[in-house]
């Protein structure tokens, strides 16, 4: 069966008029062809600033994702009380250089947050991610402490898992949304990347989650969508995460990875960082199977800047 014959069996018995099923198996084969390749880019370097404006260049750079008088918000790892040379939180150069390109395309405010685990003040703190927003010395960027009231909840329509959760109020109303995972081990995902970021946007017990992590981080990912994944892998944490500590566990790689496709990122992650396959992480299979994006590394074109 050819395309123009599968769309038509399936009009006909749409409408009622054949009791004949198609035969959905086809419908990958069919249209894989047809399905447009994820784009990717990847960066190398020891210049943190300079390497987001290179790996966000064959994107489009950050004018693709950031129009003039936008609302935009900045979700970086905060979650440790951990310095930047332990690899537990997002690198604070590659925060600053990822707002100040927003700032530059025209961004009426740049809010920056995570819900932390452990202290927030020492986490903002000893990750250098507070003073690096400061040293901006700009008044469109702003540095934020969670505030509890503003976790409301959200139907998740398109759940398997969580068909309600608080989410994080900013995080839903802003024009932009930038993700900017760190690169780690994690002892329950096995790894953490752009998805399980998505922790620090939703309140509640989040440890109830961890029966089916998976699910319920593609299911949270229906609703928080970032235009753009910028996955810091300059430093990533090979063990013991995602906490980490000792210096030993850690790989200075001075790499990033960029896509508008969250799935992408995560998956061409899993593979380049850390050898495995994509599939080996749950919640990546789980947003590919609720169309979130793209897994298959076949299907992602990645470019080098």
């Amino acid at each position: 069966m050819n395309r123009r014959q599968f769309i038509r069996e399936v009009f006909l018995w749409s409408a009622g008029a054949t009791l004949t099923i198609p035969r959905f198996s086809i419908l990958p084969e069919a249209l894989a062809a047809e399905r447009p390749q994820a784009l990717l880019s990847v960066a190398k370097g020891e210049d943190y600033a300079a390497l987001v404006a290179r790996v966000l260049k064959p994107l489009g750079g950050m004018a693709q994702f950031v129009r003039p008088g936008d609302r935009v918000v900045i979700k970086p790892n905060i979650g440790w009380d951990r310095n930047p040379e332990q690899a537990a939180n997002t690198h604070p150069l590659v925060v600053k250089a990822v707002v100040a390109q927003a700032l530059e395309a025209g961004a009426k405010r740049v809010l920056v947050f995570d819900r932390t685990c452990n202290e927030q003040r020492r986490c903002y703190t000893n990750s250098g991610i507070e003073q690096a927003i400061l040293d901006l010395n700009d008044p469109r960027a702003v540095i934020e402490h969670i505030d509890q009231r503003k976790f409301v909840p959200v139907n998740i329509t398109k759940g398997k898992s969580l068909t309600k959760w608080e989410l994080y109020k900013d995080a839903l109303d802003c024009d932009c949304y930038i993700n900017v995972p760190v690169a780690k081990h994690h002892g329950l995902s096995r790894l953490t990347l752009g998805l399980k970021n998505s922790m620090g946007v939703i309140g509640g017990n989040r440890g109830s989650l961890h029966h089916d992590l998976g699910q319920s981080l593609a299911d949270l990912a229906t609703v928080i969508r970032p235009k753009l994944t910028l996955i810091d892998a300059t430093r990533i944490l090979l063990r013991n995460g995602p906490q980490g500590g000792d210096l030993k566990d850690v790989s200075k790689t001075d790499t990033l990875i960029a896509s508008a496709d969250p799935v992408a990122a995560d998956a061409y992650a899993t593979h380049a960082l850390f050898a495995l396959q994509p599939d080996a992480i749950d919640s990546t299979v789980a947003a590919y199977k609720l169309g979130l994006g793209e897994m298959d590394l076949e299907r992602i074109q990645v470019l080098t800047a």
